[in-house]
């Protein structure tokens, strides 16, 4: 089904994030919005107030006759919703169109200009940094986002005059094979979720299919030296970006007192005396691609200056939560050997005088067994590494494979100790800390709000 045949959109489980954000964008768009969730919550309540229906008892009866058309209606499901839901049954059973939250991002690439960054990691710092840009420019945007925007308190961007559109296009569960990207970025292609695809040639594989997906008359915007070679259609421009080389690259980099400086060089046109608004090192490779397909949608000069001085970051993307004389102390989603590499090289450049100290959350088993030894390798590059347990998600333990696996394998001279999750804030209240990061996708961020009191208190 194309957007422009769409005339109602219906959500069977209204209430998730990722939902609203769909159900906001198709009333900006002026359909009819409906919906069932199981209970009222804040979220829904405020969707309400926007002019959604939503109804909370399972019952084909309270549908609007708007959404019973066929022809004109969409309907989006959570897989969290049982097969055996009646009104998903109905649905079914009436032919209707049916589609996942990945689908419906697809079918909104095909009408509208996809920019998709896609990537092992950086996808969702690159995403935001590229939609807060965009959003403050003259050209604006809407955008659907893996991570908290700090700018807007939120993972989505909404407008009623952009036909561009931000989308973080996740490779799990080859989820971003429904995308047809306008723009793509590719940060990097380095092997993970090995449970889904099983060898790094079928990773590798999954992203160059991708790029295949890329609109003729659109760019792909690939990181230099990825093993990963493209194919896109003809007519797709392909341009290369790095730190320090490719068609989009940063010269004249200055880190100092806590500010990042660099000029931009383009093929579309230098921007001298660029200021990171969220002063890490990594950002400016992120930096460098948000700004490239930017610039390639139009933005100018001064607006791809402004953006980036006034990006203020993602939640749990290198998230500080003090930043002082007596303690640094912050949280980092980085949970894949080359993001925590590039994590920990940051702090280094950052605070090469000071201790650091990182408390480390694996995350699965599968991925601990095939990468224990590059994970010790990154976390080496710190002063004192606490690993807990691993954080299992979606797998079930595998006999052997333990946080002892890295312990071991971290270099002579790091100061090291396993200590369990439960212990976490004990140990951080027994200790005093220089600078004190918490990493990994699990849980453990749970806990950094009672780490920064603590601190805080000392």
């Amino acid at each position: 089904m194309e957007l422009k045949e769409i005339k109602a959109v219906y959500f069977i489980g209204a209430g998730g994030i990722g939902m609203s954000a769909l159900a906001r964008y198709f009333m900006s768009k002026g359909m009819v919005v409906a919906g069932y969730d199981k209970t009222p919550s804040d979220l829904t309540r405020q969707l309400e107030k926007e002019g959604m229906l939503i109804h909370y008892e399972e019952n084909v009866d309270l549908i609007p006759q708007a959404c019973k058309k066929a022809s004109s209606s969409l309907i989006i499901y959570t897989p969290a919703v049982p097969a055996t839901h009646q009104e998903l049954v109905w649905f079914r059973e009436n032919n209707f169109e049916i589609q996942k939250r990945a689908q419906v991002l697809g079918t909104i690439t095909k009408t509208q200009k996809g920019l998709c960054v896609a990537g092992t990691h950086g996808k969702t710092t690159t995403s935001t940094m590229c939609a807060h840009i965009m959003h403050q420019s003259h050209v604006d945007c809407n955008a659907f986002l893996g991570g908290i925007s700090k700018n807007y308190g939120t993972n989505y961007i909404l407008s009623d005059k952009s036909d561009y559109v931000v989308i973080e296009a996740d490779e799990y569960d080859r989820s971003f094979h429904w995308l047809h990207p306008w723009v793509t970025v590719i940060t990097a292609t380095d092997p993970d979720h090995l449970d889904i695809y099983g060898t790094k040639e079928a990773y590798l594989e999954s992203f160059r299919h991708y790029t295949t997906l890329i609109q003729p008359g659109g760019a792909l915007i690939i990181h230099e030296n990825l093993e990963m070679k493209p194919q896109v259609a003809e007519g797709v421009t392909t341009y290369t970006y790095a730190l320090d080389k490719g068609d989009f690259h940063a010269e004249h980099i200055s880190i100092a007192n806590g500010e990042i400086c660099f000029d931009f060089i383009s093929p579309l046109g230098n921007v001298k005396n660029v200021k990171l608004g969220h002063p890490v090192p990594i950002n400016i490779e992120n930096g460098i691609a948000a700004m490239a397909m930017a610039q390639l949608c139009g933005c100018t000069e001064e607006e791809l200056r402004y953006g980036m001085k006034t990006y203020h970051g993602v939640d749990r993307r290198f998230d500080f939560k003090i930043k002082d004389d007596r303690h640094v102390f912050l949280s980092d989603y980085a949970h894949h050997p080359k993001e925590i590499y590039q994590s920990a090289k940051s702090i280094r450049e950052l605070y090469s005088n000071r201790k650091i100290t990182v408390i480390f959350q694996p995350h699965l088993y599968t991925r601990t067994r095939d990468f224990y030894k590059e994970f010790a390798e990154a976390l080496s590059l710190l002063d004192e590494v606490v690993l807990t347990e691993i954080y299992p998600a979606r797998e079930e333990p595998i006999e052997g494979v333990t946080s002892q696996l890295i312990y071991d394998n971290l270099k002579p001279g790091v100061a090291k100790r396993i200590i369990k999750k439960s212990d976490v804030l004990n140990f951080v209240g027994s200790r005093d800390f220089d600078v004190l990061v918490v990493l990994g996708a699990g849980d453990l961020d749970n806990n950094v709000p009672e780490i920064t009191k603590i601190l805080q208190s000392k």
